[in-house]
């Protein structure tokens, strides 16, 4: 044993005096670890004394000197000898021990293993589970695995706590399915799972998605007669339902925990909150913030995001930020979720100035901006019309305090630029965005096409239409309805044609934008009977029609002079799900009135003011005309 563990050869550093042969015999093994400390003997009376505390100095000093092995020269032989000269018993305190040192991963595998092999010595769940976090920090799922079944296939006493670790250990690496079969084999061998355990392969399945999952095994739990759900339970199965969608089962839940005698804490209060608001019940959230309160519960961040947010979409706008100010005067600091939920609500109320004000406070809130905070502003000052001028120095603003923009930043800065005819700043800003390193944006190109196409610069839209479908592979239905509108519309529809052909070839489906796009170029250049063909494609094909479809066939009716047609058509539109709207009376009173049907014109206005719609300058010169036309017609006669 002497002769192979001298022969052994190791280059322990790069150092040259320490890079020859390292020469040692059982002898200089021991007096590696007399160099400092106590004696040997001394060291050996220390570890047969099974009294000894484990906190003792000496206890300290000689796994240190272990320690120094095994970072030496690894798990072999030598680690191995170091054991008998310091004559330590492998039981399971010491391999629990020397799991927890710091080396690498592969020398605890290799006493894990070499451990095993011991005679009179098993490992138990403890050293398995010792293993098993080291191989769970270590992030080597495979050998994590292994060593679980062979942990339960072992036999040894695993206990419940322990069960709910091994589960969360394997919700983490993603394994869910591997972890309920642990957890029924290990209950199949009368280890009897507490509420703790069934909380963790709950809380497991809610996080990974398993929701219908969930709903079973809370079943078989409350199946067990003696294990009850507790909080946490409640928690997690209320956010599961309502993600679900299943918000009938979540307040049965809610009320069912209530009536075990158990306190709701604020993250269950605020999922109910949440699901209130999407059940449109605003007095029952209402009520329920008032229940916390009164059950000494105090509402956190995230309850008071949940209420204002709530608020908002109900359009309780003032509500919305009382709360907030109510918050503040209670001493609950705001988030930069909060915030950013708070003014996106009052951006679109159109409370610009209180929203600016709001912003200029986060400061003195010690809650910094991020991204979405400044994309939510700058979007409102685009929205109502504020000088573009600000935008852009919100824009330099936010680069200047370390926040980068994201794609999303650029689109609402292109798009509020070529609203504001602003559309050489626009495209320097999609050349910015392209250095940035950022995909290109279909947003941001559509807003840009449309720009060119209505400043007439057809050619300058379609070379940017053509950049986006080279960069990006295809493009999005709305980008072709946007090119197949200007292409229509300045007399091109041979090749408004082509691109609405080219996207149903490239498995872009035509949406009602495209649709309406292509049948307004039709009905430009007179094909009327086309663009009505193209509406009867477009409901076969499951494109429900809009307002604009029918209005768009009703102007070319109107153009043909064709006034019982188009009659007929707004008849059906009153019968169908698509109501006529004011553009749409207006359209056929103008056909009307052109071809001198004043009694139904006159008809159908009485019919107009009695739904409230009034009549454009469109309709106002169509009437006029006609009449002039009528009295013109009269004279003529009369001379």
């Amino acid at each position: 044993m002497i002769a192979r563990w001298v022969s052994l050869k190791r280059s322990i550093s790069t150092m040259p005096h320490l890079c020859e042969r390292i020469k040692q015999t059982d002898d200089e093994i021991v007096q590696m670890f007399h160099s400092s400390g106590p004696k040997y003997e001394e060291m050996q009376n220390l570890s047969m004394n099974k009294k000894l505390s484990r906190k003792d100095p000496s206890v300290r000093i000689l796994d240190e000197r272990f320690i120094r092995i095994l970072k030496i020269f690894k798990w072999g032989p030598d680690a191995e000898k170091a054991l008998e000269v310091l004559k330590l018993r492998v039981d399971h305190r010491l391999v629990r021990e020397v799991l927890k040192i710091d080396v690498e991963i592969n020398v605890k595998i290799h006493f894990f293993k070499w451990a095993g092999k011991r005679r009179n010595f098993e490992h138990d769940s403890t050293t398995y589970l010792s293993l098993i976090r080291c191989l769970d920090e270590a992030g080597l799922v495979g050998e994590l695995w292994k060593t679980i079944q062979e942990m339960v296939r072992s036999l040894c006493v695993i206990r419940p706590f322990e069960l709910s670790e091994i589960v969360k250990i394997l919700g983490r690496a993603k394994m869910v399915n591997k972890a309920l079969s642990v957890f029924y084999r290990i209950k199949g061998r009368k280890c009897k799972p507490t509420s703790s355990t069934y909380n963790s392969m709950i809380l497991m399945l809610m996080q990974e998605g398993h929701c219908e999952k969930v709903h079973e095994l809370y079943n078989e739990m409350c199946n067990e007669g003696d294990c009850f759900p507790d909080t946490v339970t409640y928690s997690a199965l209320i956010t599961t339902f309502g993600k679900l969608g299943r918000t009938d089962i979540a307040i049965r839940l809610f009320d069912e925990m209530k009536e075990n005698c158990l306190q709701p804490t604020a993250r269950i209060y605020t999922n109910l909150l949440a699901i209130y608001f999407k059940l449109d019940m605003v007095e029952k959230a209402w009520s329920l913030v008032q229940e916390m309160k009164g059950r000494g519960c105090a509402p956190t961040v995230f309850t008071y995001t949940e209420l204002i947010k709530g608020l908002g979409k109900t359009g309780r706008i003032e509500d919305a930020y009382g709360i907030f100010r109510s918050m503040l005067e209670e001493g609950c600091n705001p988030d930069v979720v909060l915030i950013n939920n708070l003014l996106n609500i009052l951006g679109k109320a159109g409370r610009l100035e209180d929203a600016l004000r709001l912003f200029g406070e986060m400061e003195s809130f010690k809650c910094m901006p991020n991204v979405v905070t400044y994309n939510t502003v700058i979007k409102s000052l685009f929205d109502y019309k504020a000088p573009a001028s600000e935008a852009s120095s919100l824009f330099e603003k936010m680069k200047a305090n370390g926040v980068a923009p994201s794609s999303y930043t650029y689109s609402i800065l292109i798009d509020g630029f070529c609203k504001t005819n602003r559309v050489e700043k626009a495209l320097m800003l999609l050349e910015e965005m392209d250095e940035k390193g950022f995909p290109p944006c279909p947003a941001a190109y559509c807003s840009l096409i449309n720009s060119l196409g209505k400043a007439k610069r057809v050619e300058a839209a379609n070379e940017l239409f053509q950049e986006l479908k080279e960069n990006c592979g295809h493009s999005s239905a709305r980008v072709y309805a946007v090119m197949i509108k200007h292409f229509g519309k300045c007399g091109r529809l041979s090749e408004a044609v082509d691109l609405f052909n080219e996207m149903k070839k490239l498995g872009c489906n035509p949406d009602v934008y495209a649709y309406n796009a292509l049948m307004s170029g039709m009905v430009r250049a007179g094909m009327i009977d086309e663009a009505h063909s193209l509406h009867r494609t477009m409901v076969e094909t499951g494109c429900i029609p809009d307002i604009s479809s029918h209005n768009i066939i009703l102007n070319g009716l109107a153009r043909t002079g064709t006034p019982m047609r188009a009659m007929e058509m707004l008849t059906k539109m009153k019968n169908s799900r698509t109501k006529p709207d004011a553009v749409s009376y207006n359209t056929v009173l103008g056909c009307l009135s052109r071809a001198g049907m004043f009694d139904e014109a006159a008809k159908l206005m009485r019919e107009m003011n009695a739904k409230g719609f009034g009549y454009d300058q469109i309709t106002y010169s169509s009437i006029f005309e006609a009449v002039g036309n009528v009295d013109e017609d009269r004279n003529s006669t009369t001379l």
